[in-house]
């Protein structure tokens, strides 16, 4: 069985939210150890030491050697929850490995040959990961660290899906087992730029039929604003002749 990382664990007697709350205070991670046919058993992790192993994509897809006071375990992890502030691990989940039993467990991609294929080296085509990583089954000793995916002869439109990937003897994906063959990367022509429409064209056609109405708005207001005082100006005049014949 390839074991890749190796740490210390003590037990954990209480438990609780306020326990769990006084262990982060004092650099420790709350942790929980399952599976194997035993009981779940409470566990204490150092923080410090999680982080520097947190950032290894190795650390979720190989077998782990958790040595608990005089025992180890081999373990993977299924799940690691961080703060959502703060670069500080929440709690972990591990599930115990035995031998003859086999695992489920995700596992990274690795494209390769992206840049040499003929869909992206000779018809300008662009590549699209639709997977980062896929769920697998095997046993303990058959268990890889990643899956390949040679893009080496993909070409423009191609599609490469789970039932294309070259898998190790004793490793099986666990979609294909339930019949679900998901596309994994693809290459495809870039998509064209939508060209912008001339500022000047679609001005012009608002701005043309609201010429004529404005137009004859202006026009009509001064005819009508311009007779009301030459009436008035008659009227004041006539007045005016009366008074010089008095």
């Amino acid at each position: 069985m390839r074991v890749s990382f190796t740490f210390g664990a003590d037990r954990r007697d209480q438990q609780g939210k306020g326990a769990s709350r006084r262990l982060r205070h004092h650099g420790k991670v709350p942790a929980i150890l399952y599976g194997g046919g035993e009981p779940p058993q409470a566990l204490v992790l150092d923080q410090q030491n999680l982080l520097t192993m947190i950032g290894d994509e190795k650390f979720y897809s190989s077998i782990l050697a958790i040595k608990i006071e005089n025992l180890t375990q081999q373990a993977i992890v299924k799940d690691v929850q961080m703060h959502p502030a703060r670069n500080v691990v929440v709690h972990v989940d591990l599930q115990r490995v035995l031998e003859n039993e086999q695992i489920r467990i995700r596992l990274p991609l690795h494209f390769r040959n992206e840049a040499i294929s003929p869909g992206v080296k000779t018809q300008g085509g662009v590549v699209s990961h639709l997977l980062a990583d896929v769920e697998v089954q095997c046993l303990p000793k058959d268990l890889p660290e990643f899956l390949e995916v040679d893009l080496a002869e993909m070409n423009l439109n191609d599609t490469k899906f789970l039932a294309d990937l070259k898998l190790p003897p004793g490793v099986v994906i666990t979609d294909l087992v339930h019949g679900k063959n998901r596309p994994v990367v693809s290459i495809h022509s870039p998509r064209a730029e939508e060209p912008e429409p001339a500022a000047a064209e679609a001005a012009a056609v608002p701005a043309e039929g609201a010429a004529a109405p404005a137009a004859a708005a202006g026009a009509a207001a001064p005819a009508a604003g311009a007779a009301a005082p030459a009436g008035e100006a008659k009227k004041e005049a006539a007045p005016a002749k009366k008074e010089g014949k008095k």
